[in-house]
């Protein structure tokens, strides 16, 4: 695609909310201004494109949001974006605010939306990993895992105290459908015993003959930590396994749920959201299009969207490794 000048942006914010998400609008929105650029906000992701639901933005319109979790734009996911006949609505709304450029905040099913859309109409496309699974290739963080990890590792030490006063099995469930890095950062950290996520085969022999080696060794206090999506289901069917197997075991479930999604954001999340907005605005001057802005070993790095899509971030086994001898 040839470089196009761009001289009007709109942002959207797509998919499952993450903190942070505030901040990389603030950001982008701050930076379009001062480089002379015309800015839009799109209300509910695709489907204010669809619905014509833009609105201009001014420095203003992103003060005292950089604390705020959520998203002031609002966020939805667009079964209508998937049609093309969706799209091209999308686009004639876009073309009749003159908007030549978009800076999307979301996770791989947003950017999947945004290179087909880039590639039919021919608008330029900047992706920012918004998603506190943390499951997009090209980047070390993404905008909203922070806050989520520190969340789940909150609740979860509060947990260990009242399963330490009772002597009792508790089974956390993060959120993950499709990636365990929330349930295997928060795990290491608060000492659980166990950790099940999706990218591994769950090996439920081992997990019975683990806890039943900790019961004869009088360790009656184990938190297992489970990602949603993991093979056996989340934590109410792998307690269900336990209290069969294990039956004196006084075991209780906890499920964290979407308040894993909410609060302020980190400090850390607002850096990389501010840092990812800047450059995301850099990358449409620059000519720089149909890319995800990530960071990695404190660099910016740039990954075509497509890319960004299809290649998953993948779990280095060492990981697994410190969770067995730290748990031992």
């Amino acid at each position: 695609m040839a470089s196009k000048q761009v001289s009007r942006i709109g942002v959207l914010t797509s998919g499952g909310d993450a903190p942070g998400m505030n901040a990389a609008v603030r950001a982008v929105v701050r930076t379009g201004i001062y480089h002379g650029m015309e800015m839009f906000g799109i209300m509910r992701g695709y489907n204010g494109m669809i619905e014509d639901e833009i609105i201009p933005m001014n420095s203003r319109s992103v003060a005292n949001i950089i604390q705020r979790g959520g998203t002031i734009l609002k966020t939805a996911r667009s079964k209508e974006f998937f049609e093309v006949e969706g799209r091209k609505k999308a686009y004639d709304n876009l073309l009749k605010h003159g908007i030549d450029g978009l800076v999307i905040i979301g996770g791989d099913g947003s950017f999947t939306g945004a290179q087909k859309f880039s590639n039919e109409f021919d608008i330029p496309c900047i992706g920012l990993p918004g998603t506190i699974d943390k499951d997009i290739a090209g980047t070390d963080f993404t905008i909203g895992f922070d806050t989520a990890v520190n969340t789940a590792v909150e609740a979860i030490d509060k947990i260990r105290d009242t399963a330490d006063a009772h002597d009792r099995l508790f089974i956390v469930e993060v959120m993950g459908r499709d990636a365990g890095y929330i349930a295997l950062h928060s795990g290491i950290a608060t000492g659980a015993e166990n950790i099940l996520i999706p990218e591994t085969k769950t090996d439920i022999e081992e997990l019975i003959a683990s806890l039943t080696e900790k019961e004869k060794r009088k360790k009656l206090v184990n938190l297992i930590v489970v990602a949603e999506g993991d093979e056996f289901g989340g934590a109410n069917e792998i307690a269900v396994i336990i209290k069969q197997r294990l039956p004196n075991a006084d075991t209780k479930v906890c499920i964290l749920g979407h308040i894993q999604r909410g609060g302020s954001p980190t400090c850390i999340d607002r850096l990389i959201a501010s840092r990812m907005g800047y450059h995301a605005v850099e990358c449409l001057l620059n000519g720089k299009h149909n890319v995800m802005v990530g960071i990695q070993n404190n660099k910016m790095n740039y990954i075509p969207l497509d890319t960004a899509v299809k290649a998953k971030q993948k779990i280095s086994s060492e990981w697994f490794k410190i969770v067995k001898i730290l748990a031992s």
